[in-house]
């Protein structure tokens, strides 16, 4: 069987699209339009998965089950640097022969990883 399409983009749930794509943004150095009124969308480039900001009145409760893996150069700088855009580290760390995992979280305690890979 031949595949049956491929990953076009993740759409997330959550109560203030605009801020939430604007903390992607520039986390991914993407652009941030309106899709539909009250959402939003974030572009990197051809070929990555758009990520899309839908309203939903509810807040997040419980573990993200989906989550994205940011690769970065030093998680260490990243964290600093998620934290200025507005997220903040869980103070979750895996450390693994191939490189670094470190939990963090987006504005609305969404959960990513960024990950140091070791050359």
């Amino acid at each position: 069987m031949g595949t049956l399409g491929r990953l076009a983009g993740v759409t997330i749930d959550c109560r203030d699209p605009r801020r939430l794509a604007e903390f992607w943004a520039a986390v991914l150095g993407g652009r941030v339009t309106e899709s539909l009124p009250g959402w939003r969308r974030v572009i990197v480039a051809d070929g990555f998965p758009v990520l899309t900001f839908q309203p939903v009145p509810e807040p997040k409760v419980g573990k993200t089950r989906l989550h994205l893996d940011v690769a970065v150069a030093d998680v260490d700088e990243a964290v600093g640097g998620v934290e200025a855009l507005g997220g903040r580290w869980t103070g979750e760390r895996h450390d693994y022969a191939e490189g670094a995992v470190l939990v963090m979280a987006d504005p609305e305690s969404n959960e990513f990883c960024v990950v140091q890979y070791y050359a």
